[in-house]
């Protein structure tokens, strides 16, 4: 069976509790990678579900309530964890957060393949015990009747060292349509030393159609299966509060100009994305430019809407 253009796009992957700390004090926000994602998507008009382990406890109802407003459907069982997980965000003067967790990571039972068109995943839900080996399963499965995308987000405080975890996340690279990471991931992964520009080209030869790296204030490098030559994208010039969430937004923003644009959510936009120029990449490219300067510009993951990304282009035609 198919799968149909009305079927949701699922994000699988944590939900948690932000506890940020900024100078002498600190606030809660519900976070999580896959859960920003899916908060972006669904502000961008995207049918949207999230498959996450959270407790049924004061945190975990505080998920629930952001998922209700933000319109993100829980996946049945997501909330069977014995205690919400909790990350520690720590802010620098620059806004820069780096981060500390306690949690811990399964799946709940997920949909079947044919009844969403897309699956987005990443950070450590693909490489943490004991959920990790059920996200490979469910990306390989839906590899073969929809379209995947992935973000490996590095958190070294829960993926050990890059020895650990970068066999599973190439595994997952392997059967991935859409893959976006950031340079600090690469460095993490493959070292300082290594090109960013290499580490593009040798996933690209994995089987992903899409590769995007993005690097901060020196915007985000693409490159294409079909294409020869890699695309560099300017930053959208913002004033910065923090960064919290940029990566999940830029991400939001892309899949929700592929999935627009019929190039993500079924086979058949798998062949076409894998058939694409950059002609019908760069208004993807562009609208993760703007969602991810929209959240950059805001305190916490805040998730743009359709009416914002309009105004950024009323005052910034080029990015049409």
């Amino acid at each position: 069976m198919a799968t149909t253009p009305e079927a949701p796009v699922l994000c699988l992957g944590e939900a948690l509790i932000d506890v940020v700390h900024r100078g002498g004090s600190s606030t809660e926000h519900v976070g999580g990678s896959p859960l920003n994602v899916a908060c972006g998507l669904a502000a961008l008009g995207h049918s949207t579900e999230l498959a996450a382990w959270w407790a049924n406890d004061p945190r975990g109802k505080a998920i629930e309530e952001l998922l209700a407003k933000n319109n993100v459907r829980a996946v049945s069982g997501s909330n069977q964890a014995e205690k919400t997980a909790v990350a520690m965000a720590y802010l620098d003067d620059q806004g820069r957060a780096t981060y500390e967790f306690d949690l811990e990571w399964k799946v709940p039972s997920l949909p079947a393949p044919a009844e969403i068109s897309h699956l987005h995943t990443g950070s450590f839900a693909a490489t943490l015990a004991p959920g990790g080996n059920d996200v490979l399963r469910a990306v390989k499965a839906q590899s073969i009747v929809g379209t995947v995308s992935y973000d490996p987000n590095a958190r070294p405080n829960l993926m050990g060292s890059p020895a650990d975890v970068v066999g599973r996340i190439e595994e997952i690279i392997a059967v991935t349509d859409v893959l976006k990471a950031s340079d600090e991931d690469i460095e993490w992964l493959y070292g300082k030393d290594t090109p960013v520009e290499d580490v593009m080209r040798r996933w690209l030869s994995m089987g992903p159609a899409m590769v995007v790296v993005t690097r901060g204030p020196w915007g985000a490098y693409a490159r294409l299966k079909n294409e020869r030559d890699m695309l560099v994208i300017d930053p959208l010039n913002v004033e910065l509060a923090d960064t919290v969430g940029a990566g999940d937004s830029f991400m939001s923003g892309m899949l929700s100009a592929l999935l627009d644009a019929g190039l993500l959510g079924s086979a058949d936009a798998k062949t076409r994305l894998r058939k694409a120029s950059w002609g019908d990449i760069v208004p993807a490219l562009h609208r993760a430019t703007m969602t991810s300067g929209l959240t950059v510009s805001h305190n916490g993951a805040y998730a743009p809407n359709r009416d914002e990304i309009a105004r950024v282009l009323a005052a910034n035609p080029l990015l049409g």
